[in-house]
Protein backbone atom coordinates (compact mmCIF):
# COMPACT_ATOMS: atom_id res chain seq x y z
CA UNK A 1 0.00 0.00 0.00
CA UNK A 2 1.38 3.42 -0.93
CA UNK A 3 2.02 5.87 1.86
CA UNK A 4 -0.52 8.68 2.09
CA UNK A 5 0.91 12.13 1.50
CA UNK A 6 0.92 14.21 4.66
CA UNK A 7 1.02 17.62 2.99
CA UNK A 8 -1.59 19.77 1.27
CA UNK A 9 -2.75 19.80 -2.32
CA UNK A 10 -1.79 23.40 -3.07
CA UNK A 11 -2.33 24.63 -6.64
CA UNK A 12 -0.80 27.83 -8.00
CA UNK A 13 2.35 29.82 -8.72
CA UNK A 14 4.53 31.91 -6.42
CA UNK A 15 7.01 34.46 -7.76
CA UNK A 16 10.10 34.24 -5.58
CA UNK A 17 12.92 36.78 -5.51
CA UNK A 18 15.72 34.24 -5.00
CA UNK A 19 18.50 35.42 -2.73
CA UNK A 20 22.21 35.15 -3.37
CA UNK A 21 24.08 31.97 -2.46
CA UNK A 22 21.29 29.37 -2.47
CA UNK A 23 20.43 26.87 -5.18
CA UNK A 24 17.08 27.06 -6.92
CA UNK A 25 16.11 23.70 -5.43
CA UNK A 26 16.89 24.83 -1.88
CA UNK A 27 14.87 28.00 -2.45
CA UNK A 28 11.98 25.87 -3.76
CA UNK A 29 12.04 23.56 -0.75
CA UNK A 30 12.02 26.51 1.66
CA UNK A 31 8.83 27.87 0.10
CA UNK A 32 7.32 24.41 -0.25
CA UNK A 33 7.64 23.91 3.50
CA UNK A 34 5.82 27.19 4.14
CA UNK A 35 2.83 25.87 2.19
CA UNK A 36 3.28 22.26 3.35
CA UNK A 37 2.68 21.44 -0.33
CA UNK A 38 2.68 17.89 -1.63
CA UNK A 39 4.01 18.74 -5.07
CA UNK A 40 6.28 21.56 -6.27
CA UNK A 41 8.73 22.48 -9.00
CA UNK A 42 10.50 25.50 -10.49
CA UNK A 43 10.62 26.82 -14.03
CA UNK A 44 14.30 26.96 -14.89
CA UNK A 45 17.05 27.14 -12.30
CA UNK A 46 19.18 30.09 -11.30
CA UNK A 47 22.78 29.45 -10.23
CA UNK A 48 23.62 30.21 -6.56
CA UNK A 49 25.48 33.31 -7.83
CA UNK A 50 22.28 34.57 -9.49
CA UNK A 51 19.38 36.32 -7.78
CA UNK A 52 15.96 37.45 -8.87
CA UNK A 53 12.79 36.08 -10.36
CA UNK A 54 12.18 32.36 -9.87
CA UNK A 55 8.58 31.26 -10.55
CA UNK A 56 7.65 28.30 -8.33
CA UNK A 57 4.82 25.95 -9.31
CA UNK A 58 2.73 23.97 -6.83
CA UNK A 59 0.33 21.09 -7.38
CA UNK A 60 -1.39 21.17 -10.77
CA UNK A 61 0.65 24.24 -11.75
CA UNK A 62 3.64 21.90 -12.22
CA UNK A 63 1.88 20.77 -15.42
CA UNK A 64 2.56 24.18 -16.99
CA UNK A 65 6.15 24.49 -15.75
CA UNK A 66 7.54 22.84 -18.90
CA UNK A 67 5.74 25.42 -21.03
CA UNK A 68 7.18 28.22 -18.89
CA UNK A 69 10.70 26.93 -19.53
CA UNK A 70 10.24 28.10 -23.12
CA UNK A 71 9.50 31.68 -22.07
CA UNK A 72 11.81 34.55 -22.96
CA UNK A 73 13.84 35.94 -20.06
CA UNK A 74 15.40 39.25 -19.01
CA UNK A 75 18.50 39.74 -16.87
CA UNK A 76 20.72 42.43 -15.42
CA UNK A 77 24.34 41.28 -15.46
CA UNK A 78 27.65 42.75 -14.35
CA UNK A 79 30.69 41.61 -16.33
CA UNK A 80 34.22 42.01 -14.97
CA UNK A 81 36.58 42.59 -17.87
CA UNK A 82 40.11 41.21 -18.04
CA UNK A 83 39.32 38.05 -16.05
CA UNK A 84 38.45 34.58 -17.36
CA UNK A 85 37.33 31.71 -15.10
CA UNK A 86 36.59 28.04 -15.73
CA UNK A 87 32.88 28.51 -14.93
CA UNK A 88 32.38 31.86 -16.64
CA UNK A 89 31.48 33.53 -13.34
CA UNK A 90 33.10 34.72 -10.14
CA UNK A 91 32.58 31.36 -8.41
CA UNK A 92 35.09 29.65 -10.71
CA UNK A 93 38.85 29.35 -10.71
CA UNK A 94 40.69 32.13 -12.54
CA UNK A 95 42.25 30.76 -15.71
CA UNK A 96 43.71 33.94 -17.14
CA UNK A 97 43.88 37.68 -16.64
CA UNK A 98 44.53 40.32 -19.26
CA UNK A 99 44.92 44.09 -19.18
CA UNK A 100 41.71 45.90 -20.09
CA UNK A 101 42.14 48.38 -22.95
CA UNK A 102 40.83 51.90 -22.61
CA UNK A 103 37.34 51.55 -24.06
CA UNK A 104 35.12 54.33 -25.37
CA UNK A 105 31.34 54.28 -25.17
CA UNK A 106 31.25 53.96 -28.96
CA UNK A 107 33.52 50.88 -28.90
CA UNK A 108 31.35 49.20 -26.28
CA UNK A 109 28.11 49.98 -28.15
CA UNK A 110 29.59 48.64 -31.40
CA UNK A 111 30.53 45.43 -29.60
CA UNK A 112 27.07 45.00 -28.08
CA UNK A 113 25.42 45.48 -31.47
CA UNK A 114 27.35 42.44 -32.74
CA UNK A 115 25.69 40.27 -30.11
CA UNK A 116 22.14 41.51 -30.69
CA UNK A 117 19.78 39.40 -32.77
CA UNK A 118 19.61 35.74 -33.81
CA UNK A 119 22.88 33.86 -33.39
CA UNK A 120 24.52 30.55 -32.53
CA UNK A 121 25.94 30.24 -29.01
CA UNK A 122 28.24 27.52 -27.68
CA UNK A 123 26.97 26.36 -24.25
CA UNK A 124 29.50 26.45 -21.39
CA UNK A 125 31.05 23.27 -20.00
CA UNK A 126 29.69 24.22 -16.60
CA UNK A 127 26.05 23.61 -17.53
CA UNK A 128 23.42 20.93 -16.89
CA UNK A 129 23.35 19.83 -20.53
CA UNK A 130 24.14 16.14 -20.92
CA UNK A 131 26.71 14.22 -22.95
CA UNK A 132 26.26 10.43 -23.06
CA UNK A 133 23.97 10.63 -20.03
CA UNK A 134 26.35 12.71 -17.91
CA UNK A 135 25.95 16.39 -17.12
CA UNK A 136 28.56 18.66 -18.63
CA UNK A 137 29.44 20.26 -15.31
CA UNK A 138 30.21 16.79 -13.92
CA UNK A 139 32.64 16.21 -16.78
CA UNK A 140 34.13 19.68 -16.27
CA UNK A 141 34.81 18.94 -12.60
CA UNK A 142 36.73 15.87 -13.74
CA UNK A 143 38.86 18.08 -15.98
CA UNK A 144 37.18 16.82 -19.15
CA UNK A 145 36.25 19.23 -21.93
CA UNK A 146 34.18 18.10 -24.90
CA UNK A 147 33.13 19.76 -28.13
CA UNK A 148 29.70 21.40 -27.77
CA UNK A 149 27.31 22.00 -30.61
CA UNK A 150 26.27 25.68 -30.98
CA UNK A 151 22.61 26.33 -30.22
CA UNK A 152 20.39 28.90 -31.88
CA UNK A 153 19.38 31.72 -29.56
CA UNK A 154 18.15 35.30 -29.91
CA UNK A 155 19.27 38.36 -27.98
CA UNK A 156 16.32 40.75 -28.37
CA UNK A 157 17.88 43.63 -26.46
CA UNK A 158 21.39 44.25 -25.13
CA UNK A 159 21.54 47.59 -23.35
CA UNK A 160 24.50 49.16 -21.56
CA UNK A 161 23.35 50.44 -18.18
CA UNK A 162 26.72 51.43 -16.72
CA UNK A 163 30.43 50.98 -17.32
CA UNK A 164 33.67 51.58 -15.48
CA UNK A 165 37.22 51.00 -16.71
CA UNK A 166 36.89 47.31 -15.72
CA UNK A 167 33.16 46.45 -15.61
CA UNK A 168 30.05 46.51 -17.78
CA UNK A 169 26.51 46.38 -16.42
CA UNK A 170 24.07 45.16 -19.05
CA UNK A 171 20.34 44.65 -19.48
CA UNK A 172 19.74 41.50 -21.56
CA UNK A 173 16.43 40.33 -23.05
CA UNK A 174 16.89 36.87 -24.57
CA UNK A 175 15.28 33.68 -25.78
CA UNK A 176 15.20 30.37 -23.95
CA UNK A 177 18.48 28.47 -23.90
CA UNK A 178 20.66 31.59 -23.65
CA UNK A 179 23.63 31.32 -21.31
CA UNK A 180 24.47 34.74 -19.92
CA UNK A 181 27.88 33.50 -18.79
CA UNK A 182 28.74 32.54 -22.38
CA UNK A 183 27.46 35.89 -23.60
CA UNK A 184 29.65 37.72 -21.05
CA UNK A 185 32.70 35.71 -22.10
CA UNK A 186 32.04 36.36 -25.79
CA UNK A 187 31.65 40.09 -25.22
CA UNK A 188 34.88 40.14 -23.22
CA UNK A 189 36.76 38.30 -25.97
CA UNK A 190 35.42 40.69 -28.59
CA UNK A 191 36.72 43.61 -26.52
CA UNK A 192 40.12 41.94 -26.45
CA UNK A 193 40.40 41.17 -22.75
CA UNK A 194 37.94 38.44 -21.79
CA UNK A 195 35.29 38.72 -19.13
CA UNK A 196 33.39 36.88 -16.43
CA UNK A 197 30.06 37.37 -14.64
CA UNK A 198 30.25 38.84 -11.14
CA UNK A 199 26.54 39.53 -10.60
CA UNK A 200 23.40 38.25 -12.31
CA UNK A 201 19.77 39.10 -11.58
CA UNK A 202 16.74 37.79 -13.47
CA UNK A 203 14.19 40.56 -13.86
CA UNK A 204 11.57 38.92 -16.09
CA UNK A 205 10.40 35.45 -17.12
CA UNK A 206 7.68 35.44 -19.76
CA UNK A 207 4.87 37.69 -18.55
CA UNK A 208 6.10 37.69 -14.94
CA UNK A 209 8.14 40.61 -13.56
CA UNK A 210 10.57 40.79 -10.66
CA UNK A 211 8.81 43.69 -8.95
CA UNK A 212 5.85 41.35 -8.28
CA UNK A 213 8.06 38.73 -6.60
CA UNK A 214 8.42 38.13 -2.86
CA UNK A 215 11.57 37.40 -0.89
CA UNK A 216 11.71 34.40 1.43
CA UNK A 217 11.67 36.86 4.35
CA UNK A 218 8.42 38.40 3.09
CA UNK A 219 6.83 34.97 2.61
CA UNK A 220 7.95 33.89 6.08
CA UNK A 221 6.20 36.93 7.55
CA UNK A 222 2.84 36.01 5.96
CA UNK A 223 0.00 34.16 7.62
CA UNK A 224 -1.31 30.95 6.02
CA UNK A 225 -4.26 32.89 4.60
CA UNK A 226 -1.95 35.54 3.12
CA UNK A 227 0.28 32.89 1.58
CA UNK A 228 -2.58 31.15 -0.17
CA UNK A 229 -4.03 34.49 -1.29
CA UNK A 230 -0.70 35.29 -2.95
CA UNK A 231 -0.85 32.23 -5.23
CA UNK A 232 -1.19 33.03 -8.93
CA UNK A 233 -3.80 31.00 -10.81
CA UNK A 234 -2.59 27.87 -12.60
CA UNK A 235 -3.86 29.08 -15.98
CA UNK A 236 -2.21 32.53 -15.78
CA UNK A 237 0.86 31.54 -17.87
CA UNK A 238 -1.47 30.25 -20.61
CA UNK A 239 -3.31 33.51 -21.25
CA UNK A 240 -2.06 33.83 -24.84
CA UNK A 241 -3.98 30.67 -25.77
CA UNK A 242 -7.63 31.14 -26.84
CA UNK A 243 -10.18 30.26 -24.15
CA UNK A 244 -13.12 27.96 -24.91
CA UNK A 245 -16.07 27.80 -22.52
CA UNK A 246 -17.82 24.44 -22.65
CA UNK A 247 -21.36 23.38 -21.84
CA UNK A 248 -21.75 20.88 -18.97
CA UNK A 249 -22.21 17.88 -21.29
CA UNK A 250 -19.21 18.90 -23.37
CA UNK A 251 -17.10 19.31 -20.23
CA UNK A 252 -18.16 15.88 -18.97
CA UNK A 253 -17.02 14.25 -22.21
CA UNK A 254 -13.70 16.09 -22.16
CA UNK A 255 -13.08 15.03 -18.55
CA UNK A 256 -13.62 11.42 -19.63
CA UNK A 257 -10.92 11.89 -22.25
CA UNK A 258 -13.33 12.03 -25.17
CA UNK A 259 -13.17 14.43 -28.12
CA UNK A 260 -16.14 16.67 -28.85
CA UNK A 261 -17.46 18.45 -31.93
CA UNK A 262 -16.73 22.16 -32.02
CA UNK A 263 -17.67 24.19 -35.10
CA UNK A 264 -18.56 27.56 -33.59
CA UNK A 265 -15.53 29.51 -34.79
CA UNK A 266 -12.28 29.44 -36.77
CA UNK A 267 -9.95 28.73 -33.86
CA UNK A 268 -7.41 25.95 -34.45
CA UNK A 269 -4.55 24.58 -32.37
CA UNK A 270 -4.07 24.66 -28.60
CA UNK A 271 -6.81 26.16 -26.42
CA UNK A 272 -7.70 26.61 -22.76
CA UNK A 273 -10.85 24.79 -21.68
CA UNK A 274 -13.30 26.06 -19.05
CA UNK A 275 -16.69 24.98 -17.71
CA UNK A 276 -18.78 27.09 -15.33
CA UNK A 277 -15.74 29.27 -14.68
CA UNK A 278 -13.47 26.36 -13.70
CA UNK A 279 -10.27 25.75 -15.64
CA UNK A 280 -10.33 22.17 -16.95
CA UNK A 281 -7.06 22.05 -18.87
CA UNK A 282 -5.67 22.19 -22.38
CA UNK A 283 -7.21 20.94 -25.57
CA UNK A 284 -6.47 21.02 -29.26
CA UNK A 285 -8.83 21.89 -32.09
CA UNK A 286 -7.91 20.06 -35.26
CA UNK A 287 -8.93 20.46 -38.88
CA UNK A 288 -11.82 18.06 -38.24
CA UNK A 289 -13.50 20.64 -35.97
CA UNK A 290 -13.14 18.51 -32.87
CA UNK A 291 -11.66 19.42 -29.50
CA UNK A 292 -9.25 16.76 -28.25
CA UNK A 293 -8.26 16.86 -24.56
CA UNK A 294 -4.48 17.25 -24.32
CA UNK A 295 -3.78 17.81 -20.62
CA UNK A 296 -6.45 17.94 -17.94
CA UNK A 297 -6.09 19.62 -14.55
CA UNK A 298 -7.69 18.57 -11.27
CA UNK A 299 -8.01 21.74 -9.21
CA UNK A 300 -10.65 20.33 -6.85
CA UNK A 301 -8.38 17.87 -5.05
Amino acid sequence: MSKRKSGLNVHGIILLDKRLGVSSNKALQEVRRLFNANKAGHTGSLDPLATGLLPLCFGEATKVSALMLDDDKRYQVTVKLGVMTDTGDAEGQILETKPVPSLSLEQIQTCLEKFTGAQAQVPPMYSALKHNGKKLYELAREGITIEREPRNITIYELNLLEFTPETLTLDVACSKGTYIRSLAEDIGHDLGCGGTVTALRRTQAGQFLLHNAKTIEQLNAMSSEELHASLIAVDKPLELMPAIHLLPQQAKAICYGQSIDFKENEIKGNVRLYAEGLFLGLGEIGLNDKIIPVRLFNLNS
